[in-house]
């Protein structure tokens, strides 16, 4: 099995234990990125040496990461602990499905899992929050394996449903903040006012790293769509009917646009911006986890 299939969507879609799904995830990646080294090769320091598979990975080091962008073990552990909160849209939108079969909650499952034992490895505390209409689902951040366990099954438990909060749901989002803390916002930004932009502000301004990842599937971001369809909006059951051939350049134009403003105003309020697609490989997602954990290394 190549290290790609670990980290590809359609085949982690098989694995039904969201535990064996994060491992699995994780333990390729980290495989992957070194596989090409030698031993012991061109390290600055002889405490380092690559990762190989079956490390323990809390001994994982984050600067080395940092000025060779490849994984190393350190023989001594260091106090680089951090707080690490997954906030999730739990919104109806996030149950659109892509060609393969596979939502956008599911990808954000897969994402959230893999990224929440990586840290936990490392000893940093995990916490999970889901924004439901009616509802803010809290588990407070903590570090150990039980807690993880919850973290799971919590996860696994999420159904997308109804519309984004308003912000007095989300009110709990601001309370017992950590030093140094680490936010991964997951949602695809289909909003009907204003609700997810003002939530990104807010936390934007609470002086901790905030990190959104975008979720989009492809055939919404490419409308691969053909002939006439209804569509349906899956927060509000309001339909339209659209003949594909004639809608699809107006519709690309205005996605791109839109797009573009949401990752200028995100930069502009210094919120780190990624955009991730349901049908590609995790290997970016986790890149950019590892990347923003650095800044508290």
């Amino acid at each position: 099995m190549t290290t790609h299939k670990f980290i590809d969507p359609k085949v982690l879609a098989t694995i039904k234990d969201l535990p064996l799904l994060a491992k699995t995830v994780v333990e390729g990646f980290l495989a992957g990125q070194n596989q090409s080294l030698r031993r012991g090769a061109g390290l600055e320091f002889s405490q380092y040496r690559s990762y190989q598979p079956g490390d323990d990975l809390r001994q994982l080091d984050w600067k080395m990461f940092a000025r060779s962008d490849r994984y190393y073990i350190r023989e001594a552990e260091v106090d680089t602990n951090i707080t690490v909160r997954f906030i999730l849209d739990g919104s109806a939108s996030m149950a659109h499905e892509d060609v393969n079969g596979l939502s956008k909650m599911e990808y954000a499952r897969f994402l959230v899992a893999s990224l929440a034992y990586l840290a936990t490895t490392q000893g940093d505390a995990v916490g999970l929050y889901v924004l439901h209409e009616n509802q803010l689902i809290n588990l407070t951040p903590r570090s150990d394996n039980m807690h993880l366990q919850r973290f799971w099954h919590q996860l696994a438990e999420v159904k997308p449903q109804g519309k984004f909060p308003g912000m007095e749901v989300a009110a709990n989002l601001f309370a017992d903040r950590r030093q140094k803390e680490l936010t991964v916002f997951l949602s695809d930004l289909y909003e009907h006012g204003h609700e997810i932009k003002d939530l990104l502000y807010k936390l934007g301004a609470q002086g901790h790293e905030l990190l959104l990842a975008h979720l989009m599937s492809r055939n919404e971001l490419d409308f691969t769509y053909t002939g006439t369809l209804t569509f349906e909006d899956l927060e509000t059951g309001q339909t339209l009917q659209v003949s594909s051939a004639s809608q699809r350049e107006l519709y690309l134009a205005k996605q791109q646009e839109w797009l573009q403003d949401i990752e200028k105003d995100m930069r502009n309020r210094h919120i780190a911006y990624d955009r991730f697609v349901t049908d590609e490989p995790l290997d970016k997602a986790l890149r950019t986890f590892l990347q923003k954990r650095l800044l508290y290394g």
